[in-house]
């Protein structure tokens, strides 16, 4: 009897050990790295052929957070208890409510990251297609978009009592203006088996006409946030500015916006007096832009917002919150202005931000 118990429960042992072999095989096996230098396609239809020099525009960025993080929500990666969005309903809700927002601040370009076309996370809800429709029943019904893919993960089966499940996503840019060209670009990652759960990490390069005979070079930009070696924060960086610089010294004109996953206003703490012993999001060091470009941290001196909080809980006033979404620009371009819309992060961890700026010629 005591035999038949013990090859029984090694026969349950044994039967654990294949499939988990064969599950860390099949994940092993379907990672990839997207292609670089991919084009991407340019879909919609662009209201003008170009944009002008000596004009006021504005531009808005807004980490989406899937269509999962509502105030109330927390994240498991971030030591929170959620691994899906509340309900298919919720996602829609938030993308609706991030994209109502946004469109009160009547922005000429758009840069959305964390946006989902089929994943198991948000309910195989198309959030792209989701945005675009909004964007078409109101008064940007002529547009040129792209999508840049950075997240197209195997299924993942943690945590067991919720499987985060396969993802789709990535960064939508969004454009009055034709898009004459798009690319997406790959960045450094991480090496360890942390790369099969983390994002693949790309920046998108689109390029805009102006009348001046220039172009507008404009990157949609996700960079890393958790790296077990600085030095793979740095060479995104790195290979962003060489990129701008590039760019820049045939004349054209640089805005890179979106989700740095840096500190962008320096020491957000200053502004809003919360500290993390985590203290994940760091400045941009030293060095690693050239000296034509400047980083735009938004924020209201007199009444200071923060773009993004810690999703380790639900919000409240405790929260640890400061800024990371932001924007890069070259010397050849005025900024009048930048600043946080809050949202009291009621559709996303993070808040919008937009930037006004001229194209000086």
């Amino acid at each position: 009897m005591v035999k038949k118990i013990l090859k029984s429960i090694l026969i349950i042992i044994l039967v654990i050990v294949v499939l988990f072999g064969a599950y860390f095989a099949y994940v092993l096996l379907s990672y990839h790295r997207i292609e670089d230098n991919l084009q991407l396609d340019i879909e919609g239809e662009s209201a003008t052929d170009s944009l002008k020099t000596d004009e006021l525009y504005r531009i808005s960025s807004a980490n989406l957070g899937f269509g999962a993080y509502s105030d109330d929500y927390s994240f498991f990666m971030d030591g929170g208890t959620e691994s899906w969005a509340f309900s298919k309903h919720a996602v829609n809700k938030n993308i609706k409510g991030s994209i109502n927002s946004i469109l009160t601040l009547n922005p000429n370009l758009m840069l959305f990251q964390e946006v989902d076309l089929n994943s198991t996370r948000s309910y195989h809800v198309n959030e792209k297609d989701l945005i675009i429709d909004i964007l078409k029943n109101s008064s940007y019904d002529n547009v040129n978009y792209t999508f840049a893919m950075n997240y197209d993960s195997p299924f993942l089966l943690y945590p067991l009592t919720q499987p985060h499940g396969k993802s789709r996503a990535g960064l939508l840019t969004v454009s009055p203006a034709t898009i004459t060209d798009s690319t997406r670009r790959s960045l450094p990652i991480e090496e360890g088996l942390s790369k099969l759960i983390d994002l693949d990490r790309c920046y998108s390069k689109n390029c805009i006409n102006l009348e001046n005979g220039k172009q507008l070079i404009l990157y949609n930009v996700h960079l890393s946030a958790y790296t077990t070696d600085p030095s793979t924060a740095d060479n995104q960086v790195v290979m962003l500015n060489a990129d701008m610089k590039d760019e820049f010294e045939k004349g054209n004109y640089i805005i890179a916006g979106g989700d740095m996953n840096k500190d962008v206003l320096g020491d957000s703490s200053a502004y809003f007096g919360t500290t993390s012993t985590e203290n994940w999001a760091q400045p941009i060091p030293d060095g690693l832009l050239d000296e034509s470009f400047t980083i735009i941290g938004p924020v209201d001196e007199e009444n200071p917002v923060p773009s993004c909080r810690n999703a380790d809980k639900p919000y409240s006033k405790n929260s640890y919150v400061l800024t990371i979404d932001g924007f890069i620009v070259s010397s050849n371009i005025e900024v009048l202005s930048a600043n946080v819309l809050d949202t009291g992060f009621k559709y996303s961890d993070h808040n919008p931000v937009y930037m006004d700026f001229i194209l000086k010629d």
